[in-house]
Order: structure tokens, then C-alpha cells, then sequence
């Protein structure tokens, strides 16, 4: 019989009691959490993740779901720092877990952190459960209508994001406060082991591990604990760094100080390996040896965040997040009519995203150095260089990851990439040819070949459809087509034109500039043209809606 492990995340913002209420739940303690860190004592605040656990006995709900058959339900608590500074911690740190557990103080209600963990939460989980903690803090008379009066409020705050109907439990996890403090930690476990699901695992595939610390033991080697991602791990598997370029045989493996000898996805782990300098990795990933590619960049779609009030700038910089490694990156915008990317279509050269929805959005991530990234996985844009006491959002964007650079020049795979850029131009119908044909000026220089543009579409202001059928003269002029014909009204104000101009041969530069300024004259612009190869991103402009595939780096 084994045991079902179901990863948990404490977040919220910092001082709302996140640390003391996992220290109230625990009953097993990792090496590293509860503030181990000496930096953690001294400031009075959590610095790292912490990771501990309680074991309950498995809920009615979860048995018989799954093939696997558990003896009981292991509850692993990801304790999260809640300082700003510290957000690619937290985003890490979400990325792990099955539930959310969001913290928060009932003397303060949600605050600036409390939001962006909000945010992170969305992105990263399905299920998430309000502590509102510290209510051994209100008064005995004030405490229930306190609670109930915070409760509608965060109800209100979560009404349009996914959690609008998640649960809500008042908890004291002050130690000295022992009836109030166990009644309600009591109701918090019930609580979680009523909404626990069978986390979905899969012990196929690569093996892959998320490490968030790593130290050594002396005599026995270096320790790396973490979570497993995806795959499964046995003693003395090779598992390959490929940040360090290294490859280490597994001498032991143990889960919360139980001795182990296979651990699958899901499971938190902690793995002996043979002797190399712990110092090398703080965090990062650990795989089966040639697993994992190094990216130089990637294409991943884009969703903006709709609590980030700023657009997202095409050729900006932004930390991407992507498990426990967060690189600096710049992003190339383009736009798609199809949510996967597809190499086949094209694309629409982008840029800005100011708007969250409606539309499918991609970027090209050039990274600032190559890092391994896994397949497919989740990708977090953010602004983390954005003044932590503006009270605004600083993560931008989420998406996964379509398509991997693994090769440090990756233009030949950058050029499979068909983007286009539409340009605009408008010009003047200079006079009526007959119902079907006008001739149009402006619109292109004396000297340009008008081939190129042959049959584009042109759209007249009064709302006809032609197209370019060849120049007219050697003046840059161009005969357009209206095949439907010419409105009557159109005919009207044009065939005033008409009359008023002489023949061409005779006009004088006076009488030019009379013509011109003719209220008859119309705009026309182009909606779509031929495609015309282009090796860099070019700002001629051809005509209005015409499209020039365009290099985006």
C-alpha cells in the first residue's frame, strides 16, 4: 500500500502568518523550512520555500479512484516567502503544487502580494482554499461579524476570477491560543480533506525534477531535494544536471526522512547523488541524462494578465519564468488566427498586446544566456523591475511553450516563421476614366516599378473595390479597376472633375494645384496584396494593407 502525496501552497503576502500556520499543520519537517535560513531568523520573515507535511487517513471521496491502491493521504506544504523581492521564488514555488492555500491577515484583508499571489494561483492551479488567519485578533464580541463581514468582501474581490466559489476558513494558528487555535485548524484539515482530488500523475516518460535546494552530507554525498515533474526515479539511476553539464549515480533517495527506493510524479524527494560542489546549483532541474534540451530561445504563446495594466511592448524585456529558472528575455510579437502555433500559416507582425482577450497572441523569447527548459512547459513573463511600492501587478503575461531554439544560431529555424506586416498608404483619385476605371495619384513614387502591386485590392472613401491594373504615364499614376462600377453618386462627383480639368497635355502647374485641392478628390487605400519576400524587418512602405513577410529578429 502507498501513500497518496498532494502538494500544497501557502502563499499570501508577507507577515500574514504563513510559516506559523504551516508550523501548525505539520507533523513532519523537511531540511528545509520553518525559516531554517539564519537571514529568515534575523529578519523575522520567510526567505525560501520551506517544505513540511501531515499525514491524514484517506478520505472516502478519493478511494477506489485511482488503479493505485493508498493506504493514506500525505499533504506537502510548499511554504512560500511573501515579499515582493521575492516573487520568482513564489512563482517557483507555485508551479509544484496541486491546491492553493492563500493567507490572509483578517486585521489587513487583501493586500498588494496577496493580489499578485492571486494572480500566480490562477495560472498555476485549479483549486485553491482563503485562510483568513489571525483571528485571535479581533475581539471575542467583534470576531464572528468580523469574519463574516471579510468573508462577503474577499467573495466580492474573487467574483470574476476562477475561484469565485472556493472555500473560506477562519483559522487562529497563534500556538498560545490552543482551543480557539485547534478548533479551527481542526476545521481547515476537514475542509482540505473534503476537497483533496487524485492529483493526475504519470510515471511515463523522461524523468524530470524540480530542485529547489541542494546541500552536501559529509561522507555520503550531495543532497538535492524537490519535486518530481514527470517520470519516475529508482537508487542508482543516472540522472544528468544540464546546467553543470554533469551526471551523478543515485546513491539513496528519501521522502520527509523515510528511506525510499522508487518515487514517481507528484512525489517531494530528496536525492543522494555522488560528490559535487552543492553551491553550483541553488535551484534548477535535474533529468534523465540527455532529457532535456538547452534553449537558446523559444516561441510560446502569450496571454496577458488582465490585472497588468500596461501593454505588452514587442522587443521589450521581461523575466521569464520557467520552473525554478528565471532568465531575462526579449519577446517579438506576432499575432495568429489559429490558438496553436502552426509554421504552415501566417502570422501578423505585432507590436503591442494591450488587450487580454479575443485574439491568439505569440512571442519569440530570446534569451539572455541558454537554460534547460522542459517541453511544452509553462512560461510567466514579468515586469520584476517595477517599483515594489507601486501597488501594481508585475506579472504580465503566461503561456506554454511551442517551439524550442536549441541551437545558438537559430535563424534557419526563425525563417520556417512566416510573419507579415501590413502597411498603409493612402492616395488620390485624380479623375474618372469612364464607370469602371479611375486613375489614382500619390500612391506611388515616379520611379517605382508598379508590377509588384499589379491587381492589388484598392478601397475608394466612397466604398468601392477596385484594383491596380498597371501605371498610367510615367508620374507614378495607376489605372484602377472598379469591377462592380462606380456609384452614381460617385460618377456625379467625379464627372465634376471632369468637366473643370483640360486635357492632360495642356495643364499648367497653376491649374494642378486647382485640381488637388478639388473636394471631389478621394482616398483610396489597399486591404491585401501578393507576398513579397523580405530577409529583415523592413519600414518601406508598400500600400495600405499590404503585407511584407518581415524578419522579427
Amino acid at each position: 500500500m502507498s501513500v497518496l502525496n498532494f502538494n500544497l501552497g501557502v502563499l499570501g503576502h508577507v507577515d500574514s502568518g504563513k510559516t506559523t500556520l504551516v508550523k501548525a499543520l505539520s507533523s513532519v519537517a523537511s531540511t528545509a523550512c520553518f525559516d531554517k535560513n539564519p537571514q529568515s531568523k534575523e529578519r523575522g520573515i520567510t526567505l525560501d520555500l520551506g517544505f513540511s507535511s501531515f499525514s491524514v487517513e484517506l478520505p472516502e471521496h478519493v478511494k477506489g479512484k485511482s488503479l493505485e491502491p493508498y493506504s493514506k493521504l500525505q499533504f506537502t506544504l510548499v511554504d512560500c516567502p511573501g515579499h515582493a523581492s521575492l516573487i520568482k521564488t513564489i512563482i517557483g514555488g507555485a508551479q509544484i503544487i496541486d491546491m492553493m492555500l492563500l493567507v490572509i491577515d483578517i486585521t489587513k484583508g487583501m493586500q498588494t502580494q496577496t493580489a499578485e499571489c492571486l494572480v500566480i494561483g490562477e495560472i498555476t492551479c485549479n483549486q485553491m482554499v482563503v485562510v483568513l488567519n489571525k483571528i485571535d485578533m479581533i475581539p471575542d464580541n467583534k470576531r464572528q461579524p468580523t469574519i463574516e463581514k471579510m468573508t462577503k468582501k474577499i467573495h466580492m474581490t474573487l467574483k470574476n476570477t476562477k475561484f469565485h466559489d472556493c472555500s473560506i476558513v477562519p483559522v487562529s494558528a497563534f500556538p498560545d491560543v490552543s482551543e480557539l487555535a485547534s478548533n479551527s485548524i481542526s476545521n481547515l484539515i476537514e475542509v482540505l480533506k473534503q476537497l483533496v482530488f487524485i492529483p493526475k500523475r504519470d510515471a511515463s516518460g523522461n524523468f524530470l525534477f524540480s530542485v529547489d535546494h541542494c546541500f552536501s552530507i559529509k561522507g555520503q554525498g550531495t543532497v538535492m531535494t524537490g519535486t518530481v515533474l514527470q517520470g519516475k526515479i529508482s537508487v542508482n539511476d543516472t540522472i544528468e544536471i544540464p546546467t553543470l553539464k554533469l551526471s551523478r549515480k543515485i546513491k539513496s533517495m528519501q521522502m520527509f526522512h523515510e528511506a525510499v527506493v522508487n518515487a514517481f510524479q507528484g512525489d517531494r524527494l530528496g536525492i543522494c547523488v555522488t560528490q559535487f560542489d552543492p553551491k553550483l546549483i541553488e535551484r534548477g532541474i535535474a533529468c534523465t541524462p540527455g532529457a532535456l534540451p538547452m534553449a537558446y530561445g523559444v516561441i510560446v504563446n502569450i496571454e496577458k494578465v488582465v490585472y497588468y495594466k500596461q501593454p505588452i511592448k514587442n522587443k521589450a524585456k521581461y523575466h521569464i519564468t520557467l520552473g525554478h529558472e528565471t532568465v531575462m528575455a526579449r519577446v517579438h510579437l506576432f499575432q495568429s488566427a489559429v490558438q496553436n502555433l502552426d509554421f504552415e500559416m501566417e502570422h501578423c507582425y505585432c507590436e503591442e498586446i494591450a488587450e487580454a482577450k479575443g485574439q491568439f497572441f505569440f512571442g519569440v523569447l530570446e534569451f539572455d544566456h541558454p537554460i534547460p527548459v522542459v517541453p511544452k512547459s509553462l512560461v510567466i513573463g514579468s515586469k520584476l523591475d517595477t517599483d515594489i511600492h507601486s501597488n501594481a501587478c508585475r506579472i504580465a503575461f503566461k503561456g506554454n511553450i511551442q517551439f524550442i531554439f536549441g541551437e545558438e544560431n537559430y535563424r534557419g529555424d526563425l525563417a520556417r516563421l512566416k510573419v507579415y506586416k501590413t502597411k498603409t498608404r493612402e492616395g488620390i483619385v485624380e479623375r474618372m476614366a469612364s464607370p469602371f476605371e479611375v486613375i489614382g495619384k500619390n500612391l506611388l513614387k515616379k520611379e517605382t516599378n508598379v508590377q509588384p502591386f499589379v491587381n492589388l485590392k484598392v478601397i475608394l472613401s466612397t466604398g468601392e473595390s477596385g484594383i491596380i491594373e498597371g501605371s498610367f504615364g510615367q508620374s507614378g499614376k495607376v489605372k484602377i479597376r472598379v469591377m462592380e462600377g462606380l456609384k452614381e453618386e460617385t460618377q456625379t462627383l467625379l464627372a465634376g472633375l471632369n468637366k473643370k480639368r483640360k486635357p492632360q497635355e495642356s495643364l499648367d502647374p497653376e491649374e494642378k494645384h486647382v485640381q488637388n485641392e478639388l473636394p471631389a478628390a478621394g482616398i483610396y487605400s489597399c486591404t491585401a496584396t501578393p507576398r513579397t519576400q523580405f530577409d529583415r524587418l523592413s519600414n518601406n512602405i508598400s500600400l495600405p494593407g499590404h503585407r511584407k513577410n518581415v524578419a522579427l529578429i
